[in-house]
């Protein structure tokens, strides 16, 4: 790496999670950033994402673009989770290696991980069980792009490693409820009931699954450190193939929409709908490997709400405080 001046191309530099990093980098002085659009770079395409590498000659890459979405999404649109996924990896991962990248992160996903994985999760639990079947498609598909970055290490020598982040929030986030998380499906929905006088919210599943949430510009810290201060070799030889990225703390989704719904306003009740799926009933990661390299995040679900519902206050132009 060159310092400041490093060569950075973050691929899916448009989304939350892309968006985040490139904010985080551009506060620490690094200003040799490449970006672009999907309109400007379809990196399902290898013949233009190999004439891209060859052209700009990145340094370093961290790759979080992909499609991504909450559980109807993942369970509606199964296909298209698994081939543009797997496309946009293999064509990222291999170009890099192809024009000597010196250091790639890959930006993975909790849900990888087993349904019924012994928690907290570490690292170690990958492919030891059988996957959530709703987010199957995704989670294989990052599953290769793990295993993509660590037999190219392991035959290659490249630097080219993992990070598996919980599932995050924040400035960017989708709010469309037919393909967001959680989190912004309960503050759209809480939003929306509050603004038109509606007697009641109705939720998803039982409301006792657990879920993990980690305010996204604390990711961006997290990734920022980790292309600072780790090297692919540092856990490769731990035997594990990914790090684990989150907070170690973890909520009841019934408790997050009592959260939601007091951050808003809301006056009404909250009904569940039981036909419908939890999902994993528990997922937690545990991050004590990333305590001991030295990172931990600072900011609190709380805090991170209420940050979260004033940018969707503020870019969403139908979206208006009561």
């Amino acid at each position: 790496m060159n310092g400041k001046n490093t060569k950075i191309y973050i691929a899916g530099s448009k989304g939350m999670v892309g968006s985040a990093i490139k904010r985080r980098l551009e506060h620490l002085g690094y200003a040799n950033l490449i970006c672009r659009s999907s309109n400007e770079l379809n990196l399902i395409n290898q013949t233009k994402v190999e004439k891209f590498f060859f052209q700009e000659k990145p340094e370093v890459v961290i790759l979080t673009a992909g499609k991504v979405g909450g559980i109807l999404a993942n369970d509606t649109y199964r296909a298209e989770f698994i081939y543009d996924n797997l496309m946009i990896e293999a064509n990222v991962i291999h170009a890099s290696r192809e024009s000597a990248v010196e250091k790639l992160i890959f930006l993975g996903s909790s849900c990888i991980y087993p349904k019924f994985a012994a928690q907290p999760i570490k690292e170690e639990e990958l492919l030891a069980g059988y996957l959530e079947p709703t987010n199957e498609p995704y989670a294989i598909a990052k599953i290769a792009g793990i295993k993509l970055c660590e037999n190219y290490y392991r035959q290659y020598g490249c630097n080219f490693f993992s990070v598996m982040p919980t599932n995050l929030y924040g400035a960017g986030d989708n709010f469309d409820l037919q393909t967001s998380h959680v989190i912004s499906a309960l503050i759209r929905k809480f939003h929306e009931a509050k603004t038109s006088d509606s007697p009641k919210v109705v939720l998803w599943g039982t409301g006792a699954a657990r879920r993990e949430f980690l305010y996204v510009d604390d990711l961006a810290e997290a990734v920022v450190f980790l292309m600072e201060n780790v090297s692919a070799e540092d856990f490769y030889g731990q035997g594990v193939s990914q790090i684990n990225i989150g907070t170690g703390e973890d909520i009841e989704i019934g408790k997050l929409a009592e959260l939601v719904k007091k951050l808003i306003g809301f006056e009404g009740e909250i009904e569940y709908d039981t036909t419908k799926p939890d999902g994993t009933p528990r997922k937690l990661l545990d991050v004590s490997r990333l305590h001991q390299l030295g990172w931990k995040h600072t900011t609190t679900l709380e805090e991170g709400l209420r940050k979260t519902y004033e940018w969707f206050l503020k870019t969403h132009s139908n979206a208006r405080a009561i």
